[in-house]
């Protein structure tokens, strides 16, 4: 799984092997992510290198080749090619780590039998990771798992919440809150920009975000590094 900075990386090599039959060079890479050195350019090809999706042709200049690319963003590249013709800037297209569900228009629990949440992209139950999916899709719910407050659904991308009944694929439904209980399961915003599913502890001015699979480790954070988005309320499940 790569990270948000991680994808914008690819996508701007491979756009630009396509466009110029060479790759670009470390300035022009550092221009595109708005990264202030080349030292940041470097580790993140460092990773996709690792993680197969990138090559580097030794002893030659400017001789990177894109080995793969994750689904996300080639079912992505088509709808960009028409950007990158015209000379637009470089600009991915992901959701904001800050997402705010609007449900204008949905009906609610006291007025219908089935409601119609909006469902987000795919969100990690592994590192935390940006979420990333088309935001014009929904689901049908029936109105009594909801209860008050505003709702939406995230799809879950992995398996370090499976103790909890949490598995890769799965849906899970959300009651928007900025504010959680030690030991709620929750949708966590880290450093303003990566999103995840784990269970919140507070251990004193720090906060642990907790896998529910002993083959994860427990991440923790300075309390003002981490903003509660949702709580879980309840999970699909399509066998």
């Amino acid at each position: 799984m790569l990270t948000r900075k991680q994808h914008e990386l690819l996508t701007f090599i491979d756009r630009h092997l396509r466009t110029t039959g060479f790759s670009p060079s470390f300035e022009e890479m550092k221009d595109a992510l708005n990264l202030r050195s080349k030292s940041g350019i470097h580790r993140l090809i460092s990773a996709l290198e690792e993680r197969g999706f990138l090559q580097r042709r030794h002893h030659r200049a400017r001789a990177l080749e894109v080995v793969r690319m994750p689904g996300d963003i080639a079912a992505r590249d088509k709808a960009m090619a028409e950007i990158g013709e015209t000379g637009a800037s470089f600009a991915p297209n992901v959701i904001r780590g800050d997402f705010s569900p609007r449900l204008t228009g949905v009906k609610t629990a006291n007025d219908a039998t089935s409601v119609q949440l909006p469902l987000y992209g795919r969100i990690a139950a592994g590192l935390p990771i940006e979420a990333l999916g088309d935001t014009t899709r929904t689901i049908d719910l029936p109105a009594a798992m909801l209860g008050t407050g505003e709702h939406f659904a995230l799809e879950v991308d992995g398996e370090s919440m499976i103790d909890a009944g949490i598995w890769d694929g799965d849906t899970v439904i959300i009651r928007r809150s900025d504010t959680a209980d030690t030991g709620d399961i929750v949708v966590a915003l880290v450093d303003e920009q990566d999103v995840t599913l784990k269970r919140l502890r507070r251990r004193g001015n720090s906060i642990a975000l907790e896998p529910a699979n002993a083959a994860f480790k427990t991440q923790i954070y300075p309390a003002d590094k981490v903003r509660v988005q949702g709580r879980l309320i309840g999970l699909l499940r399509h066998y």
